[in-house]
């Protein structure tokens, strides 16, 4: 990729107002790819609620904007709902398809890492659907994700199996138990 190849995008905090080209980009790859296991694109109202559910949580939701247009998203989940987890997130991430290879990718991950890094998160988990989905498996290993296995055919689409790839990496220090101020296991 050349630097005159790079979309030079803003990466912002997501709005509602976003949500009609997040679920757009996002409809794209659940009819189009395995990339999303969903099998129905979403409806807009579902996806400015999943968005609110992300941001109750205190966790970050970010939009690429370019010219006015939404390139790209991608947000923090829990990677799993158990206390023990509550230090380690699951990133989710979408580029239009018209601008893949572009940077999008590459600027929008690298800022949900800052975000969750200094919100104090320990661990950040890729579930990759596909492991034929090269354009993420290597934009995570870009940005110092490594792999730690393969799930193989664990889901069912477009009539095949899929396999789903696990990648992860480090982000702030071992949190102090002792200082730690999230809510009580099972609040």
């Amino acid at each position: 990729m050349t630097p005159s190849s790079l979309l030079p995008v803003l990466v912002r905090d997501a709005t509602e107002e976003d949500m009609d080209a997040v679920c757009a980009i996002y409809g794209y790859y659940v009819t189009r790819s395995c990339a999303s296991f969903e099998e129905v694109p979403p409806s807009v109202e579902e996806m400015r609620a999943r968005r609110r559910t992300v941001l109750e949580r205190g966790l970050p939701y970010l939009v690429a904007e370019y010219d006015g247009d939404i390139m790209g998203f991608t947000y923090a989940g829990p990677f799993r709902h158990r206390s023990a987890y509550r230090f380690t997130v699951e990133d989710s991430i979408y580029v239009g398809p018209l601008v893949q290879g572009r940077g999008v990718g590459r600027a929008l991950l690298g800022a949900l890492i800052e975000r969750c890094s200094a919100l104090g998160y320990h661990q950040m988990i890729g579930v990759i659907g596909d492991s034929a989905n090269m354009g993420s498996i290597n934009l995570h290993r870009a940005m110092g994700f490594r792999q730690e296995g393969v799930l193989r055919e664990v889901g069912w689409k477009f009539n095949r199996w899929v396999d789903v790839v696990i990648m992860h990496r480090p982000l702030s220090p071992m949190p102090d138990p002792a200082a730690d101020k999230s809510p009580e296991p099972g609040a």
